[in-house]
């Protein structure tokens, strides 16, 4: 199939875009990357009046690392984060970005589109949420910070305006003590997942803090914190075995997993799926957090 008509504008700057996309009444559409929205107006499961092309506006091209944060632009593509020297401040990202699509799409697919895509099973908005990341949305009004986890509403639905671009994410770095994980299962390697997870261990003197977040199984990224399930499967011996683990975490499993089921996988099977990776990443995580503690305290 092809697309329905559309018109097509590539302003050079910030206020231009947001111009022509306000002048669509709600008829607009942003594309950078194109890697899930042309599928979608091909398919003519979207079509809009016009299609607001950002790739000349030089600002949305920012990744830089500042303030214990990496900023990314919203026409930073996911190979050029994925192979930068800045993104190993943030290690859950390094581990989440091999998983997304394969490396053709990731040359030309964004950060921020992932994001504003929201696909329930995408790897992105996952990590986003847990880490808490910042999103800058700018629109008329001009820019407005919101929480990843307050972004997603539900399928293909976000906290984005008609009349906003989601112009930045930005994500914190790790600290000494942190340790992160990050697993999911597809059918085939670049297909979105049955079930995934990202997860985040911090320890430090002042406590520690454990957060899981699932994808996959419902119809946004789950976050929850599973601090006293992780600090309960800890033995005495100051491990956390990857099995007490999922023990721990059954019935915080059980309850992010509310998704029907489809023709890929059931709810039962997700369910598994999510406790076996989340138990086994949550243990790797730990482990990991744990010898930066040591190290510190060194």
């Amino acid at each position: 199939m092809k697309a329905a008509p559309f018109a097509y504008v590539r302003p050079s700057s910030l206020a231009d875009a947001i111009a022509e996309l306000a002048q669509t009444g709600g008829g607009g559409k942003v594309i950078a990357g194109g890697q899930s929205l042309a599928p979608v107006l091909a398919m003519r499961l979207a079509r809009p009046d016009t299609l607001v092309d950002i790739n000349s506006v030089e600002e949305l091209g920012e990744l830089a690392r500042a303030d214990g944060h990496l900023n990314i632009g919203a026409t930073v593509r996911q190979r050029r984060v994925e192979r930068s020297p800045l993104s190993q401040a943030v290690p859950l990202l390094r581990l989440a970005l091999p998983w997304v699509g394969h490396r053709e799409l990731r040359s030309r697919g964004t950060v921020c589109g992932s994001l504003a895509h929201a696909d329930p099973a995408a790897e992105l908005p996952a990590v986003a949420c847990c880490l808490d990341a910042e999103l800058t949305l700018t629109g008329p009004k001009g820019p407005r910070q919101v929480q990843a986890r307050e972004f997603f509403g539900g399928a293909m639905t976000t906290a984005l305006g008609p009349d906003e671009i989601l112009t930045s994410v930005r994500m914190p770095v790790a600290d000494a003590g942190e340790g992160f994980g990050f697993a999911e299962i597809a059918r085939r390697h670049g297909d979105f997942a049955l079930a995934g997870v990202a997860v985040r261990v911090q320890l430090h003197a002042q406590g520690s803090k454990a957060t899981m977040t699932a994808f996959g199984v419902s119809d946004r990224p789950v976050t929850r914190d599973v601090s006293a399930q992780l600090a309960a499967a800890v033995t005495c011996a100051g491990a956390a075995p990857a099995d007490r683990i999922k023990e721990q975490i059954s019935a915080v499993v059980d309850e992010m997993t509310d998704t029907d089921g489809d023709v890929h996988a059931s709810r039962d099977y997700r369910r598994r799926l999510l406790g076996i990776l989340a138990g086994r990443e949550l243990s790797k995580a730990y482990e990991h957090a744990r010898r930066g503690s040591d190290e510190v305290g060194t």
